[in-house]
């Protein structure tokens, strides 16, 4: 069941100019030197201080004009146990684990119908998922490395899978999708993100919110507050995104979650890049109610290599929406806090 929590208040203060970013870092849809398991469990608790650092946040408009917005943190309750994780035997991985269990998604009807027709590709290379009439969550790297905004993210455009393939049908009978590209308005990052992705907490921030010139007029996912692995059924998380392997298509996957920290999921999801960003969904019961609902829980940051007791292992990451990024994200859909007090 979904367990509705009070949620913090995130509550802008001021807002400043900055300077127009280059766009001149590429792009790079996989990290390396990412804080792993082991170190995630050193970390010490973010103050509240760290936290109005951190939850401030970069918006940069289609000019290309950057602000910078200073917030307060209203509410927090605050998590005694630290980042901690769940002890596993450490194993390498690839992005491919074992056989591949990957779905391409090829009929139209499945395809252009919710949840499949959430998923939506970001021109720099990655996805992204539908969490309003205008808005779309991707990860941060696909934007910013943590030093300047890629190259790609100065123009940046959203593809929507097309119900309706115009004069395209005979080329289209091969169930790829096409897509019908919509200019972005603004971008929302969190500060936290360019504490620079050598340093260890910056991976735990690695989300990002675009907002559509226009609405897509289609139906979206809703956010949710990530439960703990014990309160998933099966501790199973699913997400479709455009794998690079398989171009041009649609690609589902669901499996189960292996390891966790406060801020983070460590899974052995089959992905390849360009599925960096999807919106990872559970399939819970509303409360008093006997109908299923789906919603986002963590954004699907793609494959890292992290150090592990020394050595490096890799993991398929995802980062949790915990209550402080589900009132940060609601806060950016909404301008105010007033409909996100309960997530």
């Amino acid at each position: 069941t979904w367990h509705l929590k009070k949620v913090p208040q995130i509550v802008s203060e001021r807002t400043f100019s900055l300077e127009s970013p280059k766009f001149e870092a590429k792009t790079k849809l996989e990290l390396s030197s990412v804080c792993g398991i082991e170190c995630q469990r050193r970390l010490p608790v973010p103050s509240l201080s760290d936290l109005k650092d951190i939850f401030s946040y970069e918006t940069v408009f289609e000019n290309g004009t950057r602000t910078l917005t200073e917030v307060n943190v209203l509410g927090l309750v605050p998590d005694q146990a630290g980042n901690t994780t769940t002890p596993r035997s450490s194993r390498r991985k690839r992005q491919i684990y074992g056989t591949d269990s990957r779905f391409s998604i090829y009929d139209k009807r499945f395809m252009t119908n919710f949840p499949f027709n959430t998923a939506v590709k970001i021109s720099t290379g990655c996805s992204g998922i539908l969490i309003s009439p205008k808005h779309v969550l991707t990860a941060a790297h696909c934007l910013h490395n943590g030093k300047d905004y890629v190259k790609g993210s100065k123009r940046l455009r959203v593809g929507l899978m097309k119900t309706k393939s115009r004069g395209d049908g005979r080329r289209r009978k091969d169930g790829m999708p096409s897509f019908q590209w919509t200019r972005v308005k603004s971008t929302h990052i969190p500060k936290g993100w360019f504490k620079g992705v050598s340093e260890d907490i910056a991976l735990d921030y690695d989300y990002a919110v675009l907002e559509l010139k226009r609405p897509h007029k289609r139906k979206y996912m809703e956010l949710g507050i990530s439960p703990t692995i014990k309160m998933m059924p099966g501790s199973m998380i699913h997400f479709s995104g455009f794998d690079n392997d398989r171009a041009g298509q649609l690609v589902y996957r669901f499996c189960s979650i292996s390891d966790e920290s406060n801020d983070l999921f460590y899974q052995y999801c089959d992905a390849e890049p360009g599925s960096t960003g999807s919106g990872v969904y559970l399939r819970l019961k509303e409360p008093n109610k006997k109908k299923w609902k789906r919603k986002i829980i963590a954004v699907y940051s793609g494959h890292q290599w992290v150090d592990v007791n020394g050595e490096q292992q890799d993991y398929n990451v995802a980062v949790r929406i915990t209550p402080l990024k589900y009132a940060q994200i609601c806060f950016w859909i909404h301008g105010n806090d007033e409909n996100c007090r309960q997530g």
